[in-house]
């Protein structure tokens, strides 16, 4: 059958005829002699982001020197992901982590995983790394067993070498030939049992810190090309403002500046020094003329003004049937817009050269997609911009990495040949990048005569958490482009990692309940993802009435929330962070306060619970958080130190955002363009002790864990608040008029 087929395929017959060819089909005539067609099986589901990327060579490479190299499509952010991803890879191919090479997020090196974001980089590129490693591994000792005449049994591998209990020995290098990984992986590995490791479960210092603490180059802002030239933007003074007149003459004559490029609305000054093009840019910007309107909301009244804009509503979560029988609970929150506050603005670095491509170096959290907007929004094939991840001032979430990667584009292909360095000022940072949405969060509750939840009613509104790239429309640069593109329109979209519904559905046992998505299509104010997503005031909010509930119920909170949960592993870590805390009923000194928090990161990723202790002066309204204590269960432990880093730092990050962030505006502007009208967590403030305790699951899936803490941290301090004062508050953040106002000092 095999030499049938091979005779009368058309490059067979093509071949051997040397002819004139005509073909026909014989298929109607026997339609009703031939069995139906079988549609093919779907291909075999692999893990993580093997799936998607099925070689093994797409991951892993062997070099006839021995030298491994290691890809992942995952971008470091300040996450410590890039030692992580060795600890995996190393410890299933034997190897020692300093002996690998790891290539992060490039467009023309790397696999597609999209974006790095959802606490996923473990989950996903960790799952495929380990799992690819496990799989080249075998395929080394299979190849050693054929040469050396033994089972693969006998064998083990070992510092870059398979051997042999007789001492034979060959290393990776002279056993990989070829495309002997150019295979596709397979669902199953013969992972190393977790009593066997090495490196995974070990703290191992991370691989990107000495370059930062000894200033060696090591973000995208210490990038430097020969011959580079440093380019500003002058960005409009409010989100709607147009471009009516500019003279560029005063800064043209400017020294070292090299070109002024205007193009609609995007305007931008080129200089051979980065100073010269500061000021080049200060002496533009008051050249421009620019007419402005009123677009934006009024921030006094933003909870009517979330609702006044509901597109569409969209079913989070229902069951049973709602009550509004026994003790009710209702409550309205929010939360206002919030930046992701990078120390370093954004940065970006892009060359066109000769030969018609694209180089773009930017922090983007993803290459991939970022590559193809700037295709658009240059109308370029998507082969000829290549994007190559440097790391930036970590931000979490989606702030101006992209848009300075596009804005660097944009002038790159006005001035081919030379690399442009585009740096974005501190007011531009606060004023243009994408903002955390702002939210109102409904919740109607009740409980029955046993003190238990019977009815839960849960309503937010809320636009897209997410805008990124996501098309040329989600980049300022293109927006801005005289031949302007505009961004797609945001559409509802509920799934189970959720986006402004992210644990909007709580995890608790709760028979009746309904939980809906308002959605808003339209955005006021510019919106991306900002760390946690939704969940940072969905958590807030429902961990807040869990603690009214427990009040209403004459219950402990920790009880409380233990009354209502059946998971074991949820359970495991809000006992263990009450027990570590040393929760008790016991009374608190007067003015202070002991809070509690908990949420499993998306209800699918990690579980976190969080006491904390807080002191509030009513005179000045002022909040401290004297300490915290976490625990956390991530699944399989790769680095400990990794998880307590991204643990502290979500805490912080919480608390930060919870007693001080809000974006300010008036009708027409952004006023919050500095660090004194947009405050965030000082030194001075930070708790004088933050403790994480790891919940060991040797064997268990990785659980993502970069975002678990927002939510519930937020939630701590509230409840402690709440502990302190006798005075709940509803309204994010928790700035000292409102602690006072709540405690009635205003």
């Amino acid at each position: 059958m095999g030499i049938l087929q091979e005779e009368i395929t058309r490059r067979s017959v093509i071949a051997s005829a040397g002819g004139l060819v005509v073909g026909f089909s014989l298929g109607r005539a026997f339609a009703q002699e031939l069995p139906p067609a079988t549609p093919p099986a779907p291909p075999v589901s692999l893990p993580g982001s093997l799936d998607d990327e099925r070689f093994l060579d797409s991951w892993i490479r062997i070099d006839p020197d021995s030298s491994v190299t290691v890809f992942t499509g995952k971008a470091e952010l300040g996450q410590g992901i890039r030692t992580a991803l060795l600890q995996v890879a190393a410890e299933e191919l034997e190897v020692d982590p300093a002996e690998i090479r790891l290539i992060t997020a490039d467009t023309g090196r790397t696999p597609n995983e999209g974006f790095t974001a959802g606490s996923q980089s473990m989950q996903n590129s960790g799952a495929a790394i380990r799992n690819a490693a496990a799989q080249v591994r075998a395929l080394l000792l299979a190849e050693a067993a054929r040469r050396f005449g033994l089972a693969a049994t006998e064998l083990r591998a070992e510092n870059k070498a398979v051997l042999a209990k007789d001492g034979r020995r060959a290393t990776y290098g002279e056993l990989v030939s070829g495309r002997m990984l150019h295979v596709e992986a397979q669902p199953q590995s013969a992972l190393k049992p977790p009593g066997t490791f090495r490196v995974i479960g070990k703290t191992l210092p991370r691989v990107d810190i000495p370059g930062k603490v000894t200033g060696q180059p090591a973000y995208v802002h210490d990038l430097r090309l020969e011959a580079m030239l440093h380019a500003r933007v002058v960005r409009p003074p409010s989100p709607a403002a147009r471009l009516t007149e500019v003279d560029a003459s005063a800064a043209e004559a400017l020294p070292g500046v090299a070109s002024v490029v205007r193009d609609g609305n995007f305007l931008a000054v080129v200089a051979s020094k980065e100073f010269q093009a500061v000021n080049a840019m200060r002496a533009l910007a008051a050249a421009a003329r620019w007419q402005e309107s009123e677009t934006l909301p009024d921030q006094t009244d933003l909870p009517a003004e979330l609702q006044r804009l509901e597109s569409e509503a969209g079913t989070v979560a229902e069951t049973g049937m709602l009550s509004s029988d026994g003790k009710i609970f209702e409550a309205t929150f929010s939360r206002p817009y919030q930046i992701h506050g990078s120390i370093g603005p954004s940065c970006a670095v892009a060359q066109m050269k000769a030969d018609g491509t694209l180089d773009v170096w930017s922090h983007t959290q993803g290459v991939f997609p970022d590559r193809a907007a700037i295709a658009e929004m240059l109308a370029m094939p998507e082969d000829k911009v290549h994007v190559i991840h440097m790391e930036g001032s970590g931000c979490y979430g989606h702030n101006g990495a992209d848009d300075a990667a596009a804005d660097a584009a944009l002038i790159a292909s006005k001035l081919p040949g030379k690399p442009i360095r585009v740096q974005w000022m501190r007011e531009q940072e606060h004023s243009w990048e994408p903002y955390g949405p702002a939210m109102l969060m409904k919740i109607s509750a009740a409980l029955d005569d046993q003190g238990r939840i019977a009815s839960w009613a849960y309503d937010l509104w809320s636009n897209t958490h997410s805008t990124r790239p996501g098309g040329a429309g989600a980049l300022l640069a293109a927006r801005h482009k005289a031949e302007a593109i505009q961004p797609k329109p945001a559409k509802l979209n509920i799934s189970p990692s959720g986006n402004g519904d992210r644990n909007a559905d709580p995890l608790y046992v709760i028979p009746n309940k309904r939980v809906l998505w308002h959605f808003l299509a339209d955005m006021p104010l510019r919106v991306s993802a900002l760390r946690a997503l939704g969940a940072y005031a969905n958590v807030f909010a429902i961990e807040s009435t869990i603690d009214e509930l427990a009040l209403m119920a004459d219950a402990d909170p920790v009880e409380f929330r233990l009354r209502h949960m059946e998971d074991p592993r949820a359970r495991a870590v809000i006992e263990l962070a009450a027990q570590r805390f040393g929760w008790d009923k016991a009374q608190m000194p007067r003015n202070r306060g002991r809070g509690f928090g908990f949420a499993r990161y998306k209800n699918l990723a990690a579980y976190l619970a969080v006491a904390m202790e807080v002191d509030v002066e009513p005179e000045t309204g002022s909040v401290h958080v004297i300490r915290a204590v976490s625990a956390i269960d991530s699944g399989e432990i790769v680095n400990p130190d990794g998880i307590r880093n991204q643990t502290e730092g979500g805490i912080l990050q919480s608390i930060s955002w919870t007693l001080y962030e809000a974006v300010a505006f008036d009708r027409t502007r952004i006023t919050s363009t500095d660090w004194s009208s947009y405050p965030i967590l000082r030194f001075a403030s930070v708790p004088e002790s933050v403790e994480i305790h790891i919940v060991e699951r040797p064997g268990e899936p990785f659980l993502g864990t970069g975002e678990a803490a927002q939510g519930p941290a937020a939630a701590a301090v509230a409840n402690a608040i709440r502990d302190a004062t006798g005075k709940r508050l509803y309204d994010l953040p928790f700035t000292r008029d409102r602690i006072r106002s709540a405690v009635g000092r205003a």
